[in-house]
């Protein structure tokens, strides 16, 4: 059966599928390798929908239009929405249990589908899902950056086995060091529909979002199977916009956003670590090298103010 947009209308009494979307704006050569990821899955219980956001390559529609899987849809947006927007876009055409916003540059291992799948069965109460995740760079090889090490070794859970997070334990982690790889994670369409994306905040709203669903009381499920790479490219938004200031900018103006929420939630540990950025400021600091380096006067001042201000 057909929805509005002809977009198949899944059967719930059918085992779980999962829904990916896959907002587009990059490297056709890079999206190929993202949707052939999929295609290797070991579960067949999967749709893919890839929403071009107008990107300006004739290639794209055509590598779509000679795939035979019925289970790949791809849509072009008439005007170019932007990534926010974009993935308001993805979610507003969403129908099943579970959905997936993938970057249009990251790999799914074969295992991912399967393990979210049985990630779910064995914890539906579970909102949001973040599977084990390496980081490649732009050629496909393995990194490990500083802020990476500080994620998997320091922020992200010790552990070895599944673990449930959530309440005020969910919000302090995340504010006192942002974990979490957003492509890879999975959520329950019922539940990340009651939250919004906020404008404003491009840098940052996956964390955003995420602090919005722990604050409804939303759990989150820590698989460490590794299953997934997210790509970070050496020139990615998030990079090129650190020594500029304006992801640091984004992270204080989000930090006092998340402080005067959990303080009216009545979650004072965590109202503390969005005051207190540790890993933040940390990862300012390890910036210092590199902003001498380029003997930039400002960008000596954006670290040093990050690291030590208010």
């Amino acid at each position: 059966m057909l929805g509005p947009s002809g977009r198949k209308i899944l059967n719930r009494k059918a085992l779980m599928t999962l829904e990916i979307f896959l907002p587009f704006w990059g490297d056709p050569a890079l999206l190929r390798e993202a949707v052939e990821s999929v295609l290797a899955q070991d579960s067949p219980n999967w749709e893919l929908t890839v929403v071009d956001d107008c990107y300006p390559d004739e290639t794209v529609p055509e590598y779509f239009a000679s795939l035979k899987d019925p289970r790949v849809h791809y849509v072009r947006n008439e005007t170019n929405q932007g990534i926010t927007e974009n993935y308001r876009t993805c979610l507003s055409m969403a129908t099943a249990e579970l959905v997936v916003l993938m970057g249009c540059d990251d790999v799914m291992h074969p295992n991912y589908v399967s393990l979210i799948q049985q990630a779910h069965k064995d914890h539906p109460e579970a909102a949001i899902i973040q599977p084990g995740v390496q980081v490649i760079d732009e050629t496909g090889a393995v990194v490990k950056s500083l802020a990476d090490a500080v994620k998997d070794r320091i922020a992200s859970p010790r552990t070895e086995s599944p673990v449930v997070l959530s309440g005020e334990d969910l919000a302090v982690s995340l504010l006192r060091g942002n974990w979490l790889y957003w492509p890879s994670l999975a959520f329950k369409r019922d539940s990340v529909m009651k939250v919004e994306f906020r404008d404003g905040l491009p840098i940052v709203q996956d964390l955003a979002l995420v602090i919005d669903m722990a604050l409804r009381d939303e759990s989150l499920l820590y698989v460490p199977t590794l299953a997934f790479s997210y790509r970070r490219h050496s020139a990615s938004a998030s990079a090129a916009t650190l020594l500029d200031g304006s992801r640091f900018r984004g992270d204080r103006e989000y930090a006092a956003i998340a402080r005067q929420l959990t303080l009216e939630k009545g979650w004072p540990r965590a109202a503390r670590a969005a005051r207190m950025r540790l890993l933040s400021r940390a990862h300012a600091l390890s910036l210092l090298p590199q902003a001498a380096a380029i003997r930039s006067t400002r960008a000596l001042k954006t670290v040093i103010r990050h690291a030590f201000g208010a």
